[in-house]
């Protein structure tokens, strides 16, 4: 699905990611270890420390080349908005694809068990939930291509999240009868051309939450393909993947927009 992603990604500036996190005041980042079954896990934590005050939760989940920069960034973002973020690792520790050909047998292994993935991304949710400063009552899921199907996958699990984003994340699963245990709202962020996750896709997607009677969200960006979010992803659309910075902000604010509503409408 990300193919040519893991060239793409070699564009990234990673350091200068990092840098503009650090310097932000009262921004506290770690890397947490944790496991799920006999798998050791390796999570980046952001949360501003200025505070004690519990706050929502969100976990963030990679796309196929595994946690990298990029999530780590976004984490950081998610922390400057208030929140505390964990970006976790589908992976495993020091398991990390050097390009698209590992990535794509990688993140085959879980889109071929739902099972494992939702086990996988739901150690990751625990984790956040135990932590001290996250209010457990306000939780929710995001991820980007591989992750999104993942956060959407989390939903269909019943996990107990406010709410689920999807950034250009794959929409189908092997199990749509499984829509009914979805207990939060949905967005989903789609690229209008991406090539990856077709028309047809789309529409057994938005048939399935119907059937499910899901409270769900769907907004597609015109001229947006593949990654639209990731500045790694390259400025040509034809390759099918390519960052848009439009859609790459819209989808943003559209985001902070469905935050607010579901933990307000958690808040005591």
């Amino acid at each position: 699905m990300e193919v040519l992603m893991g060239f793409f990604l070699l564009l990234l500036a990673p350091l200068a990611f990092l840098a503009a996190g650090s310097a932000q005041a009262g921004l506290h980042t770690e890397v947490v270890e944790y496991r799920q079954g006999e798998t050791t896990l390796e999570g980046y934590l952001a949360y501003e420390d200025s505070t004690q005050i519990r706050r929502p939760g969100i976990i963030v989940i990679h796309d196929w080349m595994g946690p990298n920069p990029y999530v780590h960034r976004r984490a950081e973002q998610l922390a400057s908005l208030g929140y505390i973020a964990f970006a976790i690792d589908m992976y495993g520790q020091g398991v990390r694809p050097k390009d698209s050909k590992e990535a794509a047998a990688l993140a085959g292994i879980y889109r071929a068990d739902r099972q494992l993935m939702r086990a996988r991304a739901n150690a990751g949710l625990e984790v956040l939930i135990r932590h001290r400063l996250t209010d457990g009552l306000r939780i929710a899921a995001i991820g980007y291509c591989f992750g999104g199907g993942t956060a959407l996958e989390l939903a269909r699990a019943g996990a107990e999240v406010a709410g689920v984003v999807s950034f250009h994340g794959n929409l189908d699963t092997p199990n749509p009868a499984d829509a009914k245990n979805i207990k939060g709202k949905v967005l989903v962020l789609h690229g209008a051309d991406d090539p990856f996750v077709p028309p047809q896709q789309v529409s057994a997607f938005q048939e399935e939450m119907r059937q499910a009677k899901v409270d769900w969200q769907m907004v597609i960006y015109g001229g947006a393909v593949h990654a639209f979010t990731n500045p790694g992803a390259g400025e040509d659309p034809t390759k099918g993947v390519a960052y848009n910075e439009r859609a790459d902000r819209r989808s943003w604010e559209a985001m902070k927009l469905f935050f607010s509503e579901i933990f307000r409408e958690k808040s005591p």
